[in-house]
């Protein structure tokens, strides 16, 4: 795998909620929507398959944005998090456009290209936010599009592959980045317990343990805990 200087590199991982909780909730024309989704699939009824809404970026928001970045020997960690998902995401591009414009910039994220930046970009479309530089991929050539994925570097060509972050971390003795929470439990917390602190310390997690993930890949010193700063 060809190296990429580490400073250069923005590590994110985003966590989404469904905007409506309950498909019991959803309105009439939105219900119908849902519906439509699934005709394809006979065999699961829409209403049990609402679980996986908070993958859909037509049906739910990004509710945390967790980023990672080295500033020396330190790792400084961030979670923007807001009620309002369009002060969200345009604190997110501020920060893009202020700290990572240059052309050797680059993001990472684990299974970035089939959900944080497609879902990040479709999000900045609804709310009619403009798509920093970084984000606009029309036009340009595969080599061209600064977005790495440690998934799809995982796979080293195996398009059936899906290997999760945790998984990852466990075969290279990194330590989970799942404790208390994982990924299903999110819409829960979001909405019922109404505990966005806790979201955000299990994003940052996500960011750390792929920032070591890739280090892994690219024979780097491993990030320690005391290399950590909160933002």
């Amino acid at each position: 795998m060809s190296q990429i200087k580490i400073e250069n590199i923005l590590f994110l991982d985003i966590e989404t909620a469904p905007l409506t909780y309950k498909y019991s909730d959803l309105d009439t024309n939105e219900k119908e929507l849902w519906d439509k989704k699934w005709n394809y699939n006979p065999d699961n009824k829409p209403a049990e398959l609402y679980a996986k809404a908070g993958v859909y970026a037509e049906f739910s928001k990004v509710i945390c944005i967790g980023l990672g970045y080295y500033n020396g020997k330190q790792f400084r960690v961030k979670a923007i998090s807001n009620k309002n998902e369009k002060k969200m995401l345009e604190e997110f591009i501020e920060i893009v456009k202020t700290h990572f414009n240059k052309a050797d910039n680059v993001f990472c994220a684990h299974n970035g290209k089939e959900f944080d930046y497609p879902f990040l970009s479709r999000r900045m479309i609804v709310n009619g936010v403009a798509f920093p530089k970084n984000f606009q991929l029309q036009g340009k050539k595969p080599w061209e599009v600064k977005h790495l994925d440690t998934m799809e570097m995982w796979r080293f060509g195996d398009i059936k592959n899906f290997t999760s972050l945790n998984l990852l971390a466990h075969i290279f003795n990194i330590p989970s980045p799942k404790d208390d929470m994982d990924g299903s439990m999110v819409s829960k917390v979001y909405h019922e317990d109404d505990n966005i602190e806790k979201i955000k310390k299990y994003c940052l997690k996500d960011v750390v343990t792929l920032a070591r993930v890739y280090q892994k890949y690219t024979n780097q010193t491993m990030l320690t805990e005391k290399d950590i700063v909160f933002a």
